[in-house]
Parts: C-alpha cells; structure tokens; sequence
C-alpha cells in the first residue's frame, strides 16, 4: 500500500512540478538551486506518513520513527534542519496533490469548522511563529488563539472542499468558496443559520439545511433531511486527522 501511494505521489509530481516552474515569476538575479538527496515526491510522502502515525509532532516522527525504521524506504534521508527546508519547498505541492485527490459531490455534503489553537490561552503574548496570522476566535468549547479549519464532505466521509481561516472568522464567512462546484443538499449545525447565505447557495443550485436555535420558530423538514442532520457525526470524526498534523507541524516549526 505505501509503494502504490508513493507512486501516485510521484506521478503527479512529475506532471505537476514542470507546470509550476512555468508559472513561476523570475526577479532577474540568479539563484543556486541545490540539488537535494531527497526528492520532492519523497518529502511529500513523509508529510503523509507523518499525518497518518499517532506522533504529535514531526521533530520526533522523523529523528525516532523516520531515521531509524524507513532509511531503506528513503535512502536519500538528510539532516532534521535541511528537512525543515524542503517542507517549505514541497508546500505548494503537498496542497496541489490535496486538491487532486478531492471527491466529487453526489449531491450530498456536509460542512463543519473545527478550530486549530497554535498555543495554550496564557501564552498568547509571547507567540511568534503565526504573529500576524492566527487570532483570537470562541467556539462552543471556549476562546482559543489560532485558525480555524473549515471542512465539507459527502456522505462517504471523503474530502470535497478545504479552507484555513483566522480564529476570529465566522463559520459562516468562507461557504460561499467551499460550496463552489456543488450540488444538491449542504447540512451544517446552527452556526451556519443565514437567510442570506442560504438564499445566495440557492441561486448556485445547493441548498443549505440547518436545524433552528432553542428561541426560533421551528421549520418543517422532511424525514430525509432530520435524517442527514443526524449524520453530522460522520464530518465531526473528520477534522482530528487534520488536526493532529497541523499542530505537529506549529510545534515542529
């Protein structure tokens, strides 16, 4: 299974990579490009492997698991510092293979937010590394400093759209481009509540279903759709995959 997926790595690096450097803007000076041990579809395959292990964060995945277990798998493997470069590199990349693998909509998706906290609540002020980028923001669990991570899926559980935001966007803000391309039904909790919103995926061909708050009038829905609402548990296991990788990647950094 690894071998298979690492070819499908490399195969689209290989269509991909001469694409990019063609749309790359030159500023007129030259540059050295090193040559690097490990190839950029073996970066990318070490990102996945680290999303996919139980370790929380990537310093110790590859110094303990990467460089003992897999150095016939990656005979190339270079020094933890050097690897914290080729990340960078292989950023844009790793995110253009994440849009290659998305599932097509079957007319049933479910959206959700789940938040990402970059540091513990007490060491807001002294955070650099996501200074200027990450924010304060409040779900129903609390305050939180970070970005929050806004996923839709379809009713197998596969990946249909995803977008980082700030904490302190609302859920509400970023549906319009998550639900581009899509048809049919879009369940999400109450904090996707807009008769705007709703009326705006309606003239783009998805309608938005969402229970009603305690102090609302109730509103008729089909069994079919109290039905889906209850499914919102399938997008609520999605997002701890995610996270976990993201906040190995804050802590590596």
């Amino acid at each position: 299974m690894k071998a298979d997926f690492y070819c499908c790595v490399d195969d689209f690096c290989q269509k991909f990579i001469p694409l990019w450097h063609q749309q790359l803007i030159e500023n007129g000076l030259r540059q050295r490009h090193r040559e690097a041990s490990l190839s950029l579809s073996e970066v990318i395959m070490i990102l996945i492997l680290f999303h996919m292990s139980h370790y929380r964060d990537f310093k110790t995945f590859y110094n303990k698991h990467v460089k003992q277990y897999l150095t016939a798998d990656f005979p190339g493997l270079v020094s933890y510092t050097r690897m914290l470069t080729l990340k960078k590199r292989a950023l844009i990349p790793l995110c253009a293979f994440l849009s290659s693998r998305k599932a097509t909509t079957q007319g049933i998706a479910f959206i959700d937010s789940t938040k990402i906290a970059v540091c513990h609540n007490l060491r807001i002020p002294h955070h650099r590394v996501f200074e200027g980028m990450a924010q304060r923001g409040k779900t129903s669990t609390g305050w939180f400093y970070g970005f929050k991570l806004h996923l839709v899926i379809n009713d197998c559980g596969e990946l249909l759209a995803v977008k980082l935001t700030a904490g302190n966007k609302d859920d509400r803000h970023p549906v319009k481009a998550l639900a581009r391309g899509l048809t049919g039904c879009l369940y999400g909790d109450k904090g996707y509540l807009s008769q705007t919103l709703c009326d705006e995926l309606e003239a783009e061909g998805v309608t938005l279903i969402t229970n009603v708050r305690s102090n609302m009038k109730a509103k008729a829905l089909s069994l079919w759709d109290r039905l889906m609402l209850r499914r919102r548990f399938l997008i609520e296991s999605v997002p701890q995959a995610y996270k976990l990788g993201s906040i190995g990647n804050a802590a590596s950094m």
